[in-house]
């Protein structure tokens, strides 16, 4: 997957930095850097669908036959296992919330303590850095691709 989000407004620029910076210190391990850029991933609550609509794109392109429960399991599984020797205090749930709203399967009315804001942001950039591992593509092509797709459904809406 190719292409740039460097064209975008600022607003949009400052999404992608954002996630950019954690994704790359998820992937660095760096406590420091992943706390500092989590908490401005928090602070725009925009970043959800755009982290979301990168980690669809993943799940599509590492599965490009489709996915079953036994694919999700793995994915949980491998996210949290590698992402609990650096951090703690992963929480599998907030990760399968985010699989589970990636592929517009998950209802936050039916679950009885939803993840709020700040733990979906702390636990997207281990999933998203997770699956740019199995792909071994850059983020890059994949923030483009998932602005152009907000972009274009926000139009047809």
């Amino acid at each position: 997957m190719t292409g740039t989000w460097r064209h975008l407004p600022a607003s949009a620029r400052a999404i992608a930095v954002t996630a950019t910076a954690a994704v790359a210190a998820a992937q660095a391990r760096d406590d420091e850097e992943y706390d500092e850029a989590v908490a401005d991933l928090a602070a725009d609550e925009r970043s959800g669908l755009v982290l979301g609509t990168v980690v669809r794109l993943l799940l599509e392109e590492s599965h490009p036959d489709g996915l079953d429960g036994d694919d999700i399991r793995q994915v949980l599984a491998r996210c949290v296992q590698d992402a609990m020797r650096w951090r703690s205090e992963v929480d599998p749930h907030v990760v399968l919330v985010l699989l589970a709203g990636a592929l517009g399967v998950y209802d936050p009315e039916g679950d009885d303590a939803p993840p709020d804001a700040s733990a979906l942001a702390r636990h997207a950039p281990l999933l998203v850095a997770d699956l740019l591992a199995v792909t071994g593509a850059p983020l890059d092509g994949y923030l483009a691709a998932a602005f152009t797709e907000i972009e274009r459904n926000e139009r047809h809406d």
